[in-house]
C-alpha cells in the first residue's frame, strides 16, 4: 500500500503521526502542485492521498484519472476542494477527520488569533516598522488604537463571537450582520446586530467570518466597499472569494481604504507575479488561521489513525455527497 501526504509545505509532517505504524509506504510531498495533469502523473501509483485541508482540488476530472486511488483523507470534516459525488462513483472513499486545534470545542481558535494579529499588526503597521528598523531607520508611521473604535463582525458563529468577545475586551463598540443573525444571538456575543448597510457604513475594522458557498461568494463586492469609510480596515482570514478581491485591491491602490489583513486568497499558494503582491496598505499571510502546532498535531495524528482503521477493515469517518 502506498500513500502520499500532499501539501506538507514545511516539511513537518511527518513528526506529527505515527506514520512508521502503518504497514504503508509513505511519501511526503512538499511543494503544491497546481496542473491537473501533473497532479495525475504523481499520484497514480498510490491507493491512498493525506489531504490537508482545501489546499489540492480534487474535481471529477482528477478522481476520474486516478484508478488506484482508493482513499482520500483530509484534514476536517468539510473540504469543498473534493466532489464527493465523483468520489463515490469512482469507488473512492472520502475520510476527513476532527476539526484539530488541541480540542474540538476551541477549534476556532487559532484563526481568531490570527485575525487579532492582523488588526494590531495593520494598524499598528508593525510589519513596516519591522523592515524600517532593519534598514537602519526609526518611527515613520503612526499608528491607529482601536479602544473606542468599532469592530464590525461579518458572520457570527463560533469564530466571529470569539474575535467579537475579544474586542469587547479592547474597549470596542461591537456591532455584526449576517443573513439570520438575532438579537439575541448577538447580544449573546457581546456585539449589536445591524443591517448589512450599516456594518460596512460603521465599522472602523470590518473582520469577514463567513463560509464559502454560493449565497457567500463575493458578498463583499465593489458597492459594499463604497460604504466603507477611507479610515476603515478590512480583515479577511475566511476565504478568499467571499471578498471580490480584484474591488478591494483597487479600494487599497486609491486610498478609499486605509488598510486590510489578508490571510485568504481566490488563488492558494498565490503566483510569483500576483497582484496581491504589490498592494500597498497590506499585510499578507499565507492561509496561517490553523496553522499551529496544537492543530496540525491532531490533523496529522488523526490522518494517521484514519489511514490505519480503513486497513484494518474497520470502521472510519466518511463524507458524502448527501
Amino acid at each position: 500500500m502506498r500513500v502520499a501526504v500532499l501539501d506538507d509545505y514545511q516539511d513537518v509532517a511527518r513528526y506529527y503521526a505515527d506514520w512508521d505504524a502503518l504497514d504503508a509506504e509513505v511519501e511526503f510531498v512538499h511543494e503544491h502542485i497546481a496542473d491537473p495533469d501533473e497532479l495525475v502523473r504523481r499520484l497514480e501509483p498510490f491507493e491512498v492521498v493525506a489531504a490537508m485541508r482545501e489546499r489540492t482540488a480534487f474535481p471529477r476530472a482528477v478522481l476520474e484519472r486516478l484508478p488506484n486511488l482508493r482513499l482520500l483523507v483530509t484534514t476536517g470534516m468539510r473540504n469543498a476542494s473534493i466532489d464527493l459525488r465523483a468520489a463515490e462513483e469512482c469507488g473512492v472513499v472520502v475520510s476527513g477527520t476532527g476539526s484539530g486545534a488541541v480540542a474540538a470545542d476551541r477549534s476556532w481558535a487559532p484563526t481568531a488569533e490570527l485575525t487579532w494579529g492582523l488588526i494590531f499588526a495593520v494598524t499598528r503597521n508593525i510589519g513596516l516598522e519591522d523592515r524600517v528598523i532593519r534598514d537602519g531607520g526609526w518611527q515613520r508611521t503612526i499608528g491607529v488604537e482601536v479602544s473606542g473604535r468599532t469592530l464590525g463582525v461579518l458572520g457570527l458563529g463560533r469564530l466571529g463571537a470569539q474575535v467579537a468577545q475579544v474586542g469587547r475586551v479592547f474597549g470596542m463598540d461591537v456591532i455584526a450582520w449576517s443573513q439570520n443573525l438575532t438579537d439575541e444571538a448577538a447580544a449573546a456575543a457581546g456585539a449589536r446586530r445591524v443591517t448589512k448597510e450599516e456594518l460596512f457604513e460603521l465599522s472602523d475594522v470590518l473582520t469577514v467570518h463567513t463560509v464559502l458557498s454560493k449565497r457567500t461568494r463575493g458578498l463583499v463586492g465593489a458597492a459594499e466597499l463604497a460604504r466603507m469609510r477611507p479610515t476603515a480596515y478590512l480583515i479577511n482570514t475566511s476565504r478568499g472569494p467571499v471578498v471580490d478581491e480584484a474591488a478591494l485591491r483597487r479600494a487599497l491602490h486609491e486610498g478609499r481604504l486605509a488598510g486590510a489583513g489578508i490571510d485568504v486568497f481566490g488563488q492558494e499558494p498565490l503566483p510569483a507575479d500576483d497582484p496581491w503582491r504589490d498592494t500597498p496598505r497590506t499585510v499578507l499571510t499565507p492561509h496561517l488561521g490553523y496553522v499551529t502546532d496544537g492543530t496540525y498535531r491532531s490533523f496529522y495524528a488523526e490522518t494517521a489513525e484514519d489511514i490505519a482503521a480503513y486497513l484494518r477493515g474497520e470502521p472510519i469517518r466518511v463524507l458524502t455527497a448527501g
